[in-house]
């Protein structure tokens, strides 16, 4: 009976997700590239974690397009550039404009395609898929830990490394580190084994763990939220010290009825970070915190059922007036952790 009710749970969240995929496939472009909204900026993180979406809604055909975009698009060094649309300015006081944003070989972004290649593996089972976009999975990892330091950390991009502008998110580290571990479990899978890789992620470990002075150092990010909830989602600390990071800051997030605070000190409450924070709470076993978490995204979407970017809720206005596709592809995301609907689910929960 229990699991009747799951499944027809489950049945009614994925429904509810029509809309927002619907938005990602007419944002897809012809090439396969998926942008944040027409006319947009691209970069690899947000499209890899489009694909994974579409993918988990069925989709393969736009997934499929989208990993042979990346295959076809990487550089001969194994990176990618993207485009930075969180610098974008406000074309008026609602909407973000359209103008073309500014680019770097970012390293977090470079190294989260492993994660799709590895979600889409553990999705359809087929080792040829696995092989297929392993060359494109390696050559990217080996690039980003070009840009690592013997303290562990990794430069934000390559262009800033060794330079004045070096530094290392804490938020991109962590999600780098759960890039290394789909990548190092898929290449296990085509049978070549990389030790080496198991070696940067220990160092990378222990930076994120033990050297928070190599951390944020060109800017104080503790207020966004990210910077607070990645390293308990990526799986790199242990459980009792990741359950304590989540509780004793909580407070400072979390806005009741409304969701995850993009930036503590900001009335804004964000749809993707609500969804990701969910996935967090997910990942330790707070499954009921989650489903709150996502119940209340219902309520910041349009009438097509396609999420806003987030809610202002002292001016009690959606802020900015847009759409992302990565907003989209969160909430489908975190939906299919909660429900494990289909297979991979556990693919951001787990270490």
């Amino acid at each position: 009976m229990t699991l009747a009710l799951d499944r027809a749970d489950a049945a009614q969240a994925f429904g509810g997700l029509r809309g927002a995929t619907d938005w990602m496939l007419a944002a897809q472009t012809p090439d396969g590239a998926i942008p944040w909204f027409e006319d947009g900026p691209w970069d690899a993180w947000n499209h890899a974690e489009c694909v994974m979406a579409l993918a988990v809604m069925g989709e393969a055909e736009a997934a499929s397009r989208g990993l042979e975009f990346l295959a076809r698009t990487q550089a001969p060094d194994g990176s990618w550039h993207g485009e930075y649309g969180n610098v974008l300015p406000m074309a008026d006081r609602l909407t973000l404009a359209r103008t073309k944003a500014p680019a770097f070989k970012d390293s977090n972004f470079i190294a989260y395609p492993a994660v799709a290649v590895w979600r889409q593996y553990r999705l359809d089972g087929d080792i040829r898929t696995a092989r297929r976009y392993w060359p494109m999975v390696r050559a990217a990892i080996d690039f980003v830990l070009t840009l690592q330091h013997p303290e562990g950390d990794i430069s934000w991009s390559a262009e800033a490394h060794g330079g004045s502008e070096d530094d290392c998110v804490l938020a991109g580290a962590a999600s780098i580190y759960k890039s290394l571990s789909c990548a190092i479990q898929l290449a296990e899978a085509v049978g070549e084994p990389r030790p080496q890789w198991c070696e940067a992620q220990a160092r990378l470990k222990r930076a994120i763990l033990c050297r928070p002075e190599r951390f944020d150092r060109k800017q104080d990010r503790s207020a966004f939220a990210m910077d607070w909830y990645y390293p308990i989602l990526c799986g790199v600390m242990p459980f009792a010290a990741a359950l304590a990071r989540l509780e004793t800051r909580a407070h400072r997030f979390i806005e009741p009825g409304h969701g995850c605070r993009c930036v503590s000190d900001q009335p804004w409450a964000t749809v993707a970070e609500s969804c990701e924070l969910a996935l967090t709470a997910i990942s330790l076993g707070a499954r009921n915190r989650a489903r709150t978490l996502l119940e209340w995204q219902m309520n910041c979407r349009d009438e097509d059922g396609v999420f806003w970017m987030g809610w202002q809720f002292e001016e009690k206005i959606v802020w900015p007036a847009e759409r992302p596709t990565w907003t989209q592809a969160a909430a489908i995301l975190a939906t299919d952790a909660l429900h494990r609907a289909t297979p991979g689910w556990d693919v951001l929960v787990k270490g």
